[in-house]
C-alpha cells in the first residue's frame, strides 16, 4: 500500500550572516519523507543536520526553496501560521530536554494538549508517563529527575499532542548507554504503535541503522545512504 508524503523539500538553501560574511549552511536540499517512515539524518558536527531539522519543523525560515509539511508550505507562511501547523502536526525532542523547570512532570506533558484545548490533557499525560515508566514521578519537577527521566518526560510531552511527525535532535546525546537504549526503544515503539513519522538527527550509527532510511549530510548537501 502506498503511503502519502509527510514532508517534501525542494531546492532548500539556508544562509546566515556572520561577522565574516554570509555562510551558506544548506545547499540545494531535496528530499521526500513518507508517512510513518523512520529516517535518520547523520553526518559530522557542523554539517547542517540540526539546522535542517529545525527548518523541517518550522522553527526557523529557510533562505530559498520550499518545505511542505502535510500540505503546509512553510516558506510562504507567517510565524503564526507555522506555529499553528507545528501545534497540529509536530512533536519535537531536544538533546537538552527543554522542560519547563517550574512545572511538574505531569504539567510539562499536559502543556501541548492543553494548548490545543484537549479536555483529556491530564488523562492523556498520565497514560503517556505510565508508558515511559514514570507514573511514580508525576509531581516531580525537572531538577528532581535524572537525565534519562527528563528525556522520557520530553518524549511523553512530544507525543501528548498526537503529532503526525516527531523530530528528534540527538535524543540520546546527553544520556548514558542504558538510558539511551531505553529512549531508543521508546521512540520506535511509539513510532510503530501510533504510526508517527520519525525524523531524527543522530551521531549514533547503531541508532541510525534501526531507521527505515539513512540520509547523510555533508558540507550542507544531503545524500541517501544505500543499504
Amino acid at each position: 500500500m502506498s503511503r502519502n508524503t509527510a514532508i517534501k523539500v525542494t531546492n532548500l538553501t539556508h544562509t546566515v550572516t556572520s561577522n565574516t560574511g554570509d555562510l551558506t549552511i544548506l545547499k540545494g536540499i531535496n528530499m521526500e519523507i513518507k508517512e510513518s517512515e523512520s529516517v535518520a539524518i547523520v553526518g559530522a558536527s557542523g554539517s547542517g543536520k540540526s539546522t535542517l531539522l529545525g527548518l523541517l519543523a518550522g522553527l526557523d525560515v529557510n533562505t530559498s526553496g520550499e518545505i511542505v509539511l502535510y500540505g503546509n508550505p512553510f516558506s510562504s507562511q507567517t510565524e503564526e501560521q507555522r506555529a499553528l501547523a507545528r501545534g497540529q502536526y509536530v512533536g519535537f525532542v531536544f538533546q537538552s530536554f527543554h522542560l519547563l523547570p517550574s512545572l511538574q512532570a505531569i504539567e510539562n506533558v499536559m502543556l501541548p494538549a492543553e494548548l490545543k484545548g484537549d479536555k483529556k490533557a491530564r488523562q492523556k499525560a498520565e497514560a503517556l508517563l505510565e508508558k515511559v515508566g514514570l507514573s511514580h514521578r508525576l509531581t516531580h519537577y525537572p531538577n528532581q529527575l535524572s537525565g534519562g527521566e527528563q528525556q522520557r518526560v520530553a518524549i511523553a510531552r512530544a507525543f501528548a499532542s498526537d503529532p503526525k511527525v516527531l523530530f528528534a535532535d540527538e535524543p540520546t546525546g546527553n544520556l548514558d548507554e542504558d538510558n539511551g537504549n531505553l529512549i531508543i526503544k521508546l521512540l520506535f515503539e511509539l513510532n510503530q504503535s501510533q504510526g508517527t513519522t520519525l525524523v531524527m538527527v543522530t551521531h549514533d550509527n547503531d541508532l541510525a541503522k534501526m531507521c527505515d532510511r539513512q540520509l547523510i549530510m555533508s558540507s550542507g548537501q544531503l545524500t541517501e545512504k544505500s543499504l
